[in-house]
């Protein structure tokens, strides 16, 4: 009898242990994911990455939101998102992308908004012990690979191309150059070697590995960079916001950290 007893109470035990084991309350699981924080997809010009970076774990810890940035040419990714590819927010380092997206009414109207201006410079590793300071230095001999962004499809190529061909050195260093697919790969052939000079972004060239010198910016189209809520987003408010902050105090500050002319001051 007792051990019939005992192994009665030993199976209710089981039954009350296993019943709460299976509670969600217990397990730290939720029916609904209440406790999951919102997405945010952003596709952003590869001269971004780091002021982008730090804007957003502010954004982030603010809003209890997750960012998660796609960095690249801005000519690329606008024609991921014309194929379908599913970004919240378009960051173009060039207007003219978001404007196109817009013509073909891709990205909310109303949030369109200019959030700085880019600047381009020349770089070289500080090992390198050719001076470059000057485009006009780039038809160095000794200068035997540039690295420009490639201006079939990034904005920072573009103004490269322009500010060389005002200066009168296209055709000259044409049989030079070396193309990166965006800003940041451009940088990277400086870095790695294989280029012995390149022309960047000023928001990129916080490095100490290169030199830095800015290029005359009346010899390009200002490079006018424009943010914008992509149509279709099932995040439009937190999109919105995201923008919002970009262009807050704080997102602004931080943008004029890394070199950005604020839309105010252009």
């Amino acid at each position: 009898m007792k051990r019939f007893t005992y192994l009665l109470t030993f199976l209710l035990l089981s039954v009350i242990i296993f019943s709460g084991c299976m509670n969600p309350e217990n397990t730290g699981l939720s029916s609904d994911h209440s406790n999951h924080s919102p997405e945010l997809t952003v596709a952003a010009a590869a001269d971004l990455k780091f002021a982008f970076t730090e804007i957003g774990k502010l954004f982030e810890k603010a809003t209890n939101s997750k960012l998660i940035f796609s960095f690249g040419s801005t000519g690329q990714l606008t024609d991921q998102i014309e194929n379908g590819a599913p970004f919240d927010v378009i960051a173009a380092a060039n207007i003219e992308y978001v404007d196109r997206l817009r013509s073909k009414n891709m990205i909310i109207d109303d949030t369109q908004q200019i959030y700085g201006v880019g600047r381009i410079g020349l770089a070289t590793l500080k090992t390198n012990p050719i001076e470059v300071q000057t485009l006009n230095d780039l038809l160095k001999p000794e200068i035997k690979k540039i690295a420009i962004a490639n201006p079939e499809h990034a904005p920072y190529g573009i103004a490269a191309r322009q500010a060389l061909e005002s200066a009168g050195l296209w055709e000259k260093v044409k049989e030079k150059l070396v193309y990166g697919k965006n800003i940041s790969d451009t940088l990277i052939l400086i870095e790695t070697g294989n280029a012995d000079a390149g022309i960047i972004a000023l928001s990129i060239s916080k490095n100490e590995k290169i030199n830095f010198y800015l290029i005359d910016d009346t010899l390009h189209t200002p490079i006018k960079q424009a943010i914008a809520v992509v149509k279709g987003t099932k995040q439009e408010d937190l999109a919105r916001s995201f923008i919002n902050y970009v262009n807050s105090k704080e997102g602004r500050a931080i943008m004029k950290k890394y070199g950005f002319i604020l839309p105010e001051e252009n």
